[in-house]
């Protein structure tokens, strides 16, 4: 990694370190940092445990507990500056522990979790806006989720690797991140990178899964959702690249009513709301609202500037924030649109408002947010 000069067009190469040496500890400083920063596992993380040890008969503990947008369990094990040989296997058992919580049960996991924090929330409405459900939707670890592992090493040994590539095979859900800090005089940095399964093809791995899951008995609500909403991605990213628009030509499409693609701490999303459908500039970790408060300092530039509407969601009391513009419920109606994401003849439109809201809001936003 290179630090860049821009006052003398050079650049300094940065020097990779170990955290040991730096001081920091597993649990006191990684932990803490994925916890307050789990989007840097590249994707919206709610984190509802740490140091989960409600397991029957057992004194063991997994590092991290959370949720992913699509309501599935991901357990997250990290290890400091090398995996050691039991990781795979320690965290396989932590899954198993895990895959037969229910949905009250994980919603009274996260709600003693706030409470130990000192977080006075409450657990079920934060999940329900965090996943953009209605009550009667909320179902959670189920067999179509299933559960996810997520290693952090700086490390990672053969035997581990092997492992992880040989359950990637059958169908384990498991993903490892290399974490490497570097320093540069008093600074330091930390870079966390996925190592496998490479990013590039995590898509093919994807559609393969789910070809197969879908020759296995599930549950026909979820199933039928799920193929919708990939459905709909898919063919709205070939709407895309065929107006020769890039945004999101590096997202996989996924069974979740959201899809977007991070600009620094900024989320830019195309989302399907529970009345309507809106593009969104997220912050997942704003919990001091300062990038809430960046943004709406330029209220009135951003405002003058785009054509439509502009909700500014700062939520008091709440880690995340956004800012967004919807479809106006009145024009469902005018167009004799449905609310419906299933209703494959509104698709078009659906999918014309996206574009071409998201290329407005996104000129209009990405200037000013660039500058945070």
């Amino acid at each position: 990694m290179y630090r860049i000069d821009k006052s003398t067009n050079d650049i300094t190469q940065l020097q990779k370190r170990r955290f040991s040496e730096l001081g920091f500890k597993e649990r006191e400083n990684l932990q803490e940092w994925i916890a307050k920063n789990p989007e840097v596992l590249g994707e919206e993380l709610l984190i509802i445990q740490k140091e989960f040890d409600g397991f029957n008969d057992t004194k063991e503990r997994l590092d991290l507990l959370a949720l992913d947008s699509d309501g599935g369990l991901v357990i997250i094990e990290n290890k400091l500056d090398d995996t050691g040989r039991d990781v795979v296997w320690q965290s396989l058992k932590y899954t198993s522990y895990c895959s037969t919580l229910t949905t009250s049960q994980i919603i009274s996991i996260f709600q003693k979790h706030l409470d130990d924090t000192g977080v006075k929330d409450d657990a079920k409405s934060l999940i329900l806006e965090f996943l953009d459900r209605e009550e009667e939707d909320l179902l959670l670890n189920t067999k179509e989720q299933d559960q996810r592992i997520i290693l952090v090493a700086n490390n990672y040994r053969k035997e581990v690797t092997s492992t992880i590539l040989w359950l990637l095979d059958h169908q384990v859900r498991i993903q490892a991140f290399k974490a490497e800090p570097y320093s540069f005089g008093e600074d330091l940095f930390l870079q966390i990178e996925q190592i496998i399964p490479l990013p590039e093809t995590k898509e093919f791995m994807i559609d393969a899964i789910v070809k197969q899951k879908e020759d296995k008995s599930k549950s026909v609500k979820v199933l039928k959702t799920n193929a919708f909403l990939i459905d709909f991605w898919s063919n709205f990213k070939h709407n895309l690249k065929n107006n020769n628009v890039s945004l999101i030509e590096n997202v996989s499409p996924r069974a979740s009513f959201s899809i977007g693609t991070w600009k620094g701490q900024g989320k830019f999303c195309y989302c399907i709301g529970r009345d309507t459908i809106r593009v969104e500039l997220y912050f997942g970790n704003d919990v001091k609202k300062e990038k809430f408060e960046f943004m709406y300092n330029h209220k009135d530039e951003i405002e003058s500037k785009f054509k439509g509407q502009i909700i500014w969601q700062k939520l008091e009391n709440k880690k995340a924030s956004r800012i967004k513009h919807e479809m106006p419920v009145s024009d469902f109606k005018n167009k004799r649109l449905s609310a419906n994401f299933k209703d494959k003849e509104n698709w078009d439109i659906w999918m014309d408002w996206y574009r071409n809201s998201m290329q407005e809001f996104y000129d209009v936003m990405y200037p000013i947010w660039s500058k945070y």
